[in-house]
């Protein structure tokens, strides 16, 4: 009898979105948007898939287009939540001036990290969205990994990336020129993709390829992927980087097909009117 329960793998995904002065208005919307109206079941709207917070650092934050959101949390209350939550989101957005002051939220980036580091026994995320690449970079949490940002922003992320690896005397980020960019998924894609049990495939027959929601279920109480996650950089938070704002929303229907289901994420996309862009996932796969 399998020890995974539906209620349990049907219970809302915490995300925690940070603000801060003069982020990208879309960079903040476009993931909210998705991981809003993402459900379990479409036909209950009481199946919401995601249960969002948003975090800043007092209650109104004003965006650089000029809109005042409010947060729902102070980034102190943040930090003394953050093993509440599954999944991180960071919008770019004057990251210049954040990293000048060393200011919120690269203090939570890097506690966010710390508590995956310290105990990978359960399934995190990371996303950020447009410059918020940088904020990662210089808290060195892109080395030995794949990276995106807006284009605008590739020379700048790659001098980022490597005055954090000779600080570090760690591996170099590869910079890539991708929609958005995943490291450390779920499972291994092994030698032989014929034989890889969790990859669609047509004709193929007896797939083990699962349901998002369902893997990452198992992900969380299975030896075997704590093992995995141990033996990985950042205890295996699974860290997304994308290019420009509207790639923000691509990374997000990622996220959605793997931790709800692939359908799920299609459906996002047809209510949004949003054709999906696909990126790259870095040496492995999530379902």
């Amino acid at each position: 009898m399998s020890a995974i329960r539906e209620t349990d793998v049907d219970e809302p995904i915490q995300v925690l979105i940070t603000m801060h002065e003069n982020m990208n208005l879309l960079d903040f919307a476009g993931p909210l948007e998705v991981l809003t109206r993402a459900q379990h079941n479409f036909d209950n709207p009481e199946t919401k898939a995601f249960d969002v917070t948003f975090a800043g650092p007092q209650e109104h934050v004003l965006t650089a287009q000029g809109v005042t959101m409010s947060a729902q949390v102070s980034f102190k209350e943040a930090h003394k939540r953050l093993k509440e939550f599954d999944v991180l989101v960071v919008p770019g957005g004057n990251a210049a001036e954040i990293i000048k002051e060393k200011a919120e939220p690269t203090l939570l980036i890097k506690a966010f990290a710390d508590v995956q580091t310290s105990n990978p026994a359960r399934e995190r995320t990371l996303l950020a969205v447009d410059t918020a690449a940088l904020l990662l970079a210089r808290q060195g949490l892109l080395e030995g990994l794949g990276a995106t940002i807006h284009p605008d922003y590739y020379i700048k992320l790659e001098k980022e990336c490597q005055e954090a690896a000779s600080r570090d005397m760690n591996d170099r980020t590869d910079v890539m020129e991708e929609r958005y960019v995943v490291n450390n998924a779920r499972f291994d894609l092994g030698e032989d993709m014929e034989e890889n049990p969790y990859v669609f495939k047509k004709g193929r027959k007896g797939s083990r390829a699962r349901k998002g929601s369902l893997a990452r279920r198992e992900s969380n109480v299975r030896r075997e992927s704590l093992v995995r996650r141990q033996s990985m950089p950042l205890g295996g938070m699974r860290v997304i980087t994308t290019g420009g704002a509207i790639s923000g929303i691509d990374a997000s229907l990622y996220l959605v097909s793997a931790l709800v289901s692939h359908e799920t994420a299609q459906e996002v996309a047809r209510l949004m009117q949003y054709d999906w862009v696909k990126g790259v996932v870095v040496d492995s796969i999530d379902v």
